[in-house]
C-alpha cells in the first residue's frame, strides 16, 4: 500500500520575483573584477615567480625517474 505524499501549499505570487541578495553577492564579484582588470592594465607590476633552482632539480629528477 502507497502512502500519500503531502506537497506544502505554494506561496502566493505577487506578480514579481522576490529575491533579495545579501550585500557580499554583488561586492565580491566587483571586487574580483576590479582586481583583475587592475592586474591586467598594470602588467610592471606583475612578476613571474622565480624558481628556487633545488625545486626544479627535484622536478627534473622525478621526470626523469617516471620517464624510465
Amino acid at each position: 500500500m502507497s502512502a500519500p505524499t503531502h506537497t506544502p501549499p505554494h506561496p502566493a505570487r505577487r506578480g514579481g520575483v522576490d529575491i533579495r541578495l545579501p550585500w557580499w553577492a554583488l561586492a565580491l564579484p566587483v571586487l574580483a573584477f576590479g582586481t583583475l582588470l587592475v592586474l591586467i592594465l598594470d602588467p610592471a607590476e606583475a612578476h613571474a615567480a622565480s624558481a628556487d633552482p633545488a625545486i626544479t632539480q627535484l622536478f627534473e629528477r622525478v621526470q626523469q625517474l617516471m620517464a624510465r
